[in-house]
C-alpha cells in the first residue's frame, strides 16, 4: 500500500521533495470530487491532506474522509491534534501506552 499526498502546489511540494511518490495537486474547486477519488483507491493505505483543506470540505465529504480506514486519512498542519492521537489513528495501535495505564 501507497503514501499518497493531496493538496495545493504549495502543500505538496515538501512531500514530493521528500520522495512521496503519490502527489496529487489540486484546485479548491476541484479538492472535493479528488479527494472522494482517491479515497476509493485500494492501492492507497495512508493519504496525507492539509488539515486547512478537509475543514473546507462538506460535512459528508469530511466525515467519509475521517471515518476510512483505507486509506486512513492524516490531517497535516497546525491545530489538527497531537502526535500521540495522529499515530493512533494511522496504525491503530497507541504506542505511547505503558503498562501503567
Amino acid at each position: 500500500m501507497d503514501i499518497a499526498v493531496l493538496g495545493s502546489e504549495d502543500f505538496v511540494l515538501g512531500f514530493r521533495l521528500a520522495g512521496i511518490k503519490r502527489v496529487y495537486s489540486t484546485s479548491q474547486k476541484d479538492y472535493e470530487q479528488d479527494i472522494i477519488k482517491l479515497l476509493e483507491d485500494s492501492s492507497i493505505g495512508i493519504l496525507a491532506v492539509d488539515s486547512t483543506d478537509l475543514e473546507r470540505l462538506s460535512a459528508l465529504a469530511r466525515k467519509k474522509a475521517m471515518d476510512s480506514i483505507a486509506p486512513v486519512v492524516v490531517p497535516v498542519g497546525k491545530g489538527e491534534g497531537d502526535l500521540r492521537e495522529k499515530v493512533k489513528r494511522a496504525i491503530g495501535v497507541d504506542l505511547y501506552k505503558t503498562e501503567s495505564g
